[in-house]
């Protein structure tokens, strides 16, 4: 069984794959910032709620973007599993092309998984993490660049945070563009408002590539989203996640 972990700004997701099935996945918050003997003590015992054995896990592979926490997942699965876990960055090999020295691990599995993937000429891979995040990438493996803007729930906390009275709000879609109270008004620019930005970049990318993308949605936010507007083909929340097997896979 491998193990694939994606270190994000917000969240550690984890992914247990057998062969290609993919067993379970969950997610732990990734602040407060913990040690290695923390982790090895969170993540000793992380398995069995989802019936996972760990002493199946064969092979272990880490992507990152939180550069202080790498090495102390990295140590503290090694000391769990007896494994040297693979750390993977936009520098390991595979047929993807880019030209940037400064391109995320997450933006570069993305890139991955969309390339060796079955999905059909140029591809957009929407990633609503921290940052929401847009990747070109043509059939041929090559990166036409990224668009990086604020994440949804990242904007979410500033408004919050910045002002007296706006309140957490949940982010659904509300009926009415329209508010007639606050949190529907909030609901409605957060929702159709970042809805409004993905549909016109979107469009934008498809006039500069001066093609009809296929696009993938990604992310934790994805699924909220997807559902919304007819531009998001699909939405695969362990499409990232695949992107770091992947490069497993092909490096081991």
């Amino acid at each position: 069984m491998l193990l694939a972990v994606n270190i994000g700004n917000s969240n550690m997701r984890f992914a247990v794959f057998d062969g290609e099935q993919q067993l379970r996945t969950w997610t732990i918050n990734s602040k407060p910032y913990r040690t290695e003997d923390e982790m090895f003590a969170k993540f000793s015992s992380m398995y069995i709620p989802f019936g996972i054995d760990y002493k199946q896990i064969t092979d272990i592979v880490i992507g990152s973007v939180v550069p202080v926490l790498t090495l102390r997942i990295q140590g503290a699965l090694r000391d769990i599993h007896g494994i040297e876990p693979m750390i993977v960055d936009r520098n390991t090999p595979s047929a993807v092309k880019h030209k940037s020295n400064q391109m995320g691990t997450d933006l570069y599995a993305n890139a991955v998984a969309a390339h060796y993937s079955s999905y059909p000429d140029y591809k957009v891979i929407i990633d609503f993490g921290t940052a929401l995040t847009f990747l070109g990438i043509d059939s041929t493996g090559e990166v036409g660049g990224v668009v990086i803007s604020p994440g949804i729930n990242t904007a979410m906390k500033s408004l919050v945070g910045e002002t007296a009275q706006l309140p957490e709000i949940e982010l659904i879609r509300p009926n009415n563009v329209l508010g007639l109270d606050t949190v529907t008004c909030m609901q409605s620019g957060m929702v159709y408002g970042y809805l409004s930005m993905i549909e016109g970049m979107i469009d934008r990318i498809n006039k500069e590539v001066g093609s009809n993308a296929f696009v993938i949605s990604t992310g934790g936010l994805g699924g909220v989203f997807s559902p919304l507007t007819t531009k998001i083909h699909v939405d695969d929340r362990l499409h990232t996640i695949k992107g770091l097997k992947k490069l497993y896979e092909l490096n081991r």
